[in-house]
């Protein structure tokens, strides 16, 4: 199978992944507006993320911050996204290594597009908040493209969509997450403390190390992941980087003789020419030596798929369907009843919405625009200048990240931050919105037709 052929299985197999996610993700985010306005459930709903969460071994509590016991908002957002970051990281890698951002020529073009996507939006945050300090705290929070609700509109339009239009939205996206990466090391990490902070570079040395001397568990960089999350957590620099760093220590490559295990694989095939069926119980009668051999290729198989990518299969699952929604509906909720229509049209929201619905197509497309027109890159195979606009019309769908980042941006500010931040989810969540529906009308006029 030639190695574009693979390519393109890997970022179709993506796409068609994200479909379904997306679908539960809508869902319990307008849950959340739902619990979030609805007189009856609003307190509770508001009430439920302050409660204290533990996980102790004897004085020892590991969601514990400072020596105080974390909420279970701060556990979905501190702990839970941490997990996120490491599927994030892990994505990330694989692509760098062996993906669309392996080489500069897959990579140039949806990397100077995910430039283009961060600075415009942040200079049109800047421009619509200058000089209040409170405000331009959120300058990030139009930075992202969120790749399960963008990936999802594309699928509405499934094989109409050219595979060079698939591949550069989502490396886009990728790109993004590693831009929103560094801006939440660099900008939101306060109160250093030196102790943790060496402690943290002990375990990154330690995963290091087990790199080095070939140790391929998995378990053995998960549990020192853990506990770079807690000492990085009081570190003071945000424990979500604790993710990344273990994702990009897990390693990426296979046991040296590969090429065994394949054919241990082979053989133990051929000890199958005949199964007894019991066709009345619809049943597969083994014999114990059959078992055996079943157990044997499946640990031969095992060995034939890196720790990375294990690791990252495994994650799919909780990812999409438990901490992203989870996510959603602890942060979507907005009460509407505090808000009025003037929210959009100033401040903050304004900042968010514009920068989500215009700042980031104008980005995205202007730098990919001039990189194209230069030479440096070139269109996706494909691809028409309208078709590819439209998709960069879809990257203003920020929701995941940028929510994530509006927290980040105003938690802990009394009631103006929880002010400014009602203001920021209300603007990330209309400008995603409008993006998707602008992008879905643009793609359906823009897309060749089906024959």
């Amino acid at each position: 199978m030639p190695a574009t052929t693979i390519n393109n299985y890997s970022f179709i197999s993506k796409f068609k992944k994200h479909v379904n996610s997306s679908v539960v993700l809508i869902f319990f985010t307008v849950l959340a507006l739902l619990c979030a306005n609805i007189p009856s459930v609003k307190d509770l709903y508001f009430s439920i993320w302050g409660h204290e969460v533990s996980l102790s071994i004897g004085n020892f509590n590991f969601f514990s911050h400072n020596g105080h016991a974390m909420t279970l908002g701060q556990v979905i957002n501190d702990f839970l996204m941490a997990i996120f970051f490491l599927s994030v990281g892990l994505e990330i890698k694989r692509e760098i290594r062996v993906g669309e951002l392996s080489t500069k020529e897959k990579a140039l073009l949806p990397i100077i597009g995910a430039c283009g996507g961060m600075v415009v939006p942040v200079l049109i945050f800047w421009l619509v908040c200058p000089g209040d300090p409170a405000m331009t705290r959120g300058l990030a929070i139009p930075m992202a493209t969120d790749i399960a609700f963008s990936l999802g509109v594309l699928s509405v339009f499934s094989k109409r969509v050219p595979v060079g239009l698939k591949v550069f939205l989502a490396a886009l996206a990728v790109a993004d997450d590693l831009g929103g990466i560094i801006v939440i090391a660099l900008f939101y990490s306060s109160h250093i403390d030196v102790l943790y902070i060496i402690l943290s570079a002990v375990c990154v040395l330690a995963m290091v190390l087990g790199n080095i001397f070939k140790c391929r568990a998995k378990s053995f960089y998960v549990i020192i992941g853990l506990v770079l999350w807690y000492m990085m957590l009081n570190s003071g620099i945000h424990a979500t980087i604790a993710g990344v760093i273990t994702a990009f220590c897990i390693p990426a490559t296979l046991k040296k003789g590969t090429g065994h295990y394949l054919e241990r694989i082979r053989q133990n095939v051929n000890k199958f020419p005949v199964i007894d069926i019991d066709e009345q119980h619809n049943t597969i009668v083994l014999t114990n030596d059959q078992i055996h051999t079943l157990k044997s290729i499946e640990s031969a198989a095992d060995k034939m798929i890196s720790p990375l990518q294990d690791l990252e299969d495994n994650l799919h699952g909780l990812i999409n369907y438990f901490v992203i929604p989870l996510f959603a509906f602890a942060n979507a909720g907005i009460d509407l009843s505090q808000m009025s229509v003037g929210s959009l049209f100033s401040g903050v929201g304004l900042a968010v919405m514009l920068g989500l619905v215009l700042g980031k197509f104008l980005g995205v497309f202007s730098f990919s625009w001039l990189a194209i027109k230069l030479n440096i890159v070139q269109l996706p195979v494909n691809t028409t200048w309208k078709a590819f606009a439209s998709v960069c019309v879809i990257c203003g769908i920020g929701f995941t990240v940028s929510m994530f980042i509006a927290d980040l941006s105003y938690a802990g500010l009394g009631a103006e931050g929880a002010a400014l931040l009602s203001e920021a989810k209300l603007g990330v969540l209309v400008g995603s919105v409008v993006s998707a529906i602008l992008g879905v009308i643009l793609l359906g006029k823009t897309l060749p037709k089906e024959s």
